[in-house]
């Protein structure tokens, strides 16, 4: 009993999903359940998410991050990269993995240099930085995967939608480190073993290859059986890190809003309740069950992709759920720092609610 209550509260929202889809599967035409699976989302997040794991393993993006941070002299210089890495490193690798990458090693690198105290604050930028730097590409996060994929957004529309959200952020992030006091750092971190050159280009050529999939220039399923087979072969533990509870949790609502969506009047009701207001019904319904969902709740019952992407993404604001990335910052500094997660919880949800707030009166004056 007591390990399916721990499954629960680690795997909440697959939970829900998954409870959703059952329930509405007894009101809703389950004659071609498999059609409302989008398939190519799936294959696309699962190749992404396996390179993502193998660029991981080889210590890439920690090598890079020492070699910048050897040339900060202060702690406002070290929390600017750190954070920047966040931002910019998201638009390729998601910010979940962002974050899984670059927040245990700035704990490190903070610890080592006796700034142990500048880590709530540092990782609370480093998850907006997350966050909302992934919200810049249609790679950045699975939301974005999922509406380039099913909406006829080019990339260069898909940008210009996006980046006043994400420059607004960056000047954002850019103001607050002014406010860390820029304090002189004697240590420096250990040095990080160079990558092998051989398993980088394997996963970068992996990666390419998976690029070119979400763009429609190589098919999704020759991309799939590539990147699987590859990787079973050369590397095959890395298919064990690939979250298969996000997979499982994407199937949940694709099932979900396809039994809904054969409901004339509960499409009806969504249909009216988001029109003309996709922007913030989405970045409200995201502070509840986090964006993810909520781009593939929403999705069935809106044809304004454009303004359902600006929603989902300004979404991932506010609450600690509204972008389930932000949970693995918090698990972090919780495991690291037990004694301020408390505070860590406030200064993030006021920090990220003021900065909301920000976003949705820029979304009205664009």
């Amino acid at each position: 009993m007591n390990k399916v209550i721990s499954f629960i509260k680690t795997e909440t929202v697959l939970v829900i999903s998954i409870v959703l889809a059952v329930i509405s599967s007894f009101f809703g035409d389950t004659t071609d359940l498999l059609s409302f699976i989008d398939f190519k989302t799936l294959a696309l997040l699962f190749c992404l998410m396996a390179v993502m794991a193998g660029f991981k393993e080889c210590n890439i993006f920690s090598y890079a991050a020492e070699k910048l941070l050897k040339r900060t002299s202060t702690t406002r210089l070290v929390v600017l990269v750190l954070v920047l890495l966040c931002f910019f490193f998201s638009c390729l690798i998601t910010n979940d993995v962002a974050l899984i990458t670059f927040v245990p090693f700035s704990i490190t690198v903070l610890k080592f240099a006796n700034k142990s105290s500048l880590i709530p604050i540092t990782v609370i930028l480093q998850t907006v930085a997350a966050n909302m730097g992934s919200a810049l590409t249609p790679i950045g996060n699975p939301q974005n995967i999922y509406i380039f994929s099913v909406s006829n957004l080019s990339l260069l529309d898909f940008i210009r939608l996006m980046i006043p959200y994400s420059v607004v952020t960056l000047i954002f992030l850019l103001c607050s480190v002014l406010f860390i006091k820029g304090e002189p750092i004697n240590k420096k971190p250990n040095e990080i073993s160079t990558p092998k050159l051989e398993r980088t280009v394997f996963y970068f050529i992996l990666f390419v290859l998976s690029i070119l999939a979400v763009f429609g220039a190589v098919n999704y399923i020759l991309c799939l059986l590539l990147v699987a087979i590859s990787v079973l072969i050369f590397d095959k533990k890395i298919i064990l890190k690939v979250d298969y509870s996000l997979l499982l949790t994407f199937v949940g609502f694709f099932i979900f809003v396809g039994n809904m969506g054969t409901l004339p009047a509960v499409k009806e009701l969504i249909e009216e309740l988001l029109f003309g207001r996709e922007i913030l019904f989405s970045a409200l319904i995201s502070q509840v069950i986090s964006n993810v969902p909520a781009a593939l709740m929403l999705s069935g019952f809106t044809d304004n992709m454009s303004a359902l992407l600006v929603g989902v993404n300004i979404g991932g604001l506010g609450t600690l759920i509204a972008s389930m990335a932000s949970l693995i910052s918090y698990k972090y500094v919780a495991a690291e720092l037990p004694a301020k997660k408390g505070k860590y919880l406030l200064v993030f949800t006021l920090i990220n609610f003021a900065l909301l707030g920000v976003m949705l009166f820029l979304s009205l004056i664009i």
